[in-house]
């Protein structure tokens, strides 16, 4: 082989390091693992402190709330939650729901006003079949009766047997029942057999200027008389009321029948008396009232107004 001239030696070496460039780009030389090792544990480290100073602020919050769970209103807000997760408040404990007051009217102010074993319901229900009766009929010339309202608006302030007689006959019970707003409404009612027999109303209340202290009701004698067609031959024993109203300064009313004597009661202005017959009377019942000394301020001998016998 001949030697090669100058010219080709030249392009070799150039041709040789063309060639070395190409296979460094190609395939780069190899990494540097000593410095890539290092790098790695750097970051590991790194990673171990920030993960340890986690852990030491984890375990730091509830000496926090230990700290802050002393005395005064803030500590108590703070410290709620924690507590609420370990054990259980009286929040989480669903209390019971209250019944509903039912509707209805008002019991009177002693339980003496009623009487004959009558209870409040049993006289509740009596006044809304009275008051449902009295919206249902219609009234003379038919013109509609006025509105009386709602068993809720009206006070019980009277209860008892009712005995029958040659005008009514059947025995029944009494309910008496009153109301301040939009006026002053009193109603007797009358039950015999579940049904209403009778009904009895005053609307505007019967008390005038002049009228005395004590005032009976000017209806009221059909709680305390059996008809006048049966005079003499009255069915006993029985069961008598009296009602009517007071001014504030009477303290104290008192009711004497047939040799018995009541003590009223006394019932947001009203009074209140009853008690058994167990003879024939002729004289109505005899009304006496008293002021808070106990001075006698009404005597219903000496009332002009008042009928002091029965017909």
């Amino acid at each position: 082989m001949s030697e090669m001239s100058e010219g080709e030696r030249d392009f070799e070496e150039q041709l040789r390091e063309l060639l070395s460039e190409d296979a460094y780009t190609i395939r780069p030389s190899s990494a540097p693992y000593p410095q890539i090792r290092r790098q790695g544990e750097a970051e590991r480290r790194r990673r171990v402190v920030l993960a340890g100073a986690a852990l030491v602020t984890l375990a730091a919050v509830p000496v926090a709330a230990i700290t802050l769970g002393g005395s005064g209103a803030g500590a108590a807000e703070r410290a709620t939650p924690a507590a609420a997760s370990t054990s259980p408040t009286a929040a989480s404990t669903p209390s019971p729901t209250p019944s509903p007051t039912p509707s209805g009217p008002t019991g009177p102010a002693t339980a003496g006003q009623l009487r004959d074993g009558i209870t409040l319901d049993q006289a509740a229900e009596g006044l809304g079949k009275c008051l449902a009766w009295d919206r249902n009929r219609v009234g003379h010339g038919g013109i509609p009766n006025a509105d009386l309202g709602k068993a809720d608006e009206y006070r019980i302030i009277l209860a008892l047997n009712s005995t029958g007689d040659s005008n009514s006959p059947g025995d029944g019970f009494f309910v008496v029942a009153v109301k301040e707003q939009p006026k002053e409404t009193r109603l007797i009612c009358n039950i015999k057999d579940g049904e209403v027999s009778g009904l009895n109303t005053s609307v505007g209340g019967d008390r005038q200027p002049d009228s005395p202290p004590v005032l009976a009701d000017i209806n009221g004698g059909k709680l305390y008389q059996q008809s006048f067609m049966d005079k003499g031959r009255w069915k006993l024993p029985f069961s008598w009321g009296v009602i009517g109203t007071v001014v504030p300064e009477v303290a104290r009313v008192t009711v004497s029948y047939g040799g018995s004597s009541s003590e009223a009661a006394l019932d947001h202005g009203w009074f209140v008396a009853g008690g058994t017959l167990n003879q024939q009377v002729t004289r109505s019942p005899h009304i006496k009232g008293y002021d808070t000394g106990g001075k006698l301020v009404y005597d219903s001998a000496t009332d002009k107004s008042y009928e002091q016998t029965l017909p």
